[in-house]
C-alpha cells in the first residue's frame, strides 16, 4: 500500500480518526488524574504517544500547522515520557 493510498484512507476518515485520538487524550490523563502514583505510566505514554501521532497525522493532512506542531511535539514528550518510565534512561 503506497503512501497516498494510506493518506487517502486518513482523509475518508479524518473525523473519526481525530475523534478517537482526543478520546484517547482524555482516557489516559484521566486515568493519571484518578489513580495518581499508582498510575501505569508506560501505558499512558505509550497510548498517548500513539494518539499524538493521529492526531499529528491529520493534522498535517488538514495542514493546520499549529497543530501538527503541537502534536509533533507530544509525540518528543511521549518518546521521553515511555523512555523513562520503561526504565530505558534515567
Amino acid at each position: 500500500m503506497s503512501l497516498a493510498h494510506f493518506n487517502s484512507i486518513i482523509r475518508q476518515h479524518l473525523a473519526s480518526i481525530e475523534m478517537a485520538g482526543v478520546l484517547m487524550r482524555i482516557f489516559s490523563f484521566s486515568l493519571v488524574s484518578w489513580l495518581g502514583p499508582a498510575s501505569p505510566f508506560l501505558f499512558v505514554w505509550i497510548f498517548n504517544t500513539i494518539d499524538a501521532v493521529m492526531l499529528s497525522w491529520c493534522a498535517a493532512l488538514k495542514r493546520d500547522r499549529a497543530y501538527t506542531v503541537l502534536n509533533v511535539f507530544w509525540i518528543l514528550v511521549g518518546l521521553v515520557g515511555i523512555l523513562r518510565a520503561g526504565r530505558f534512561v534515567h
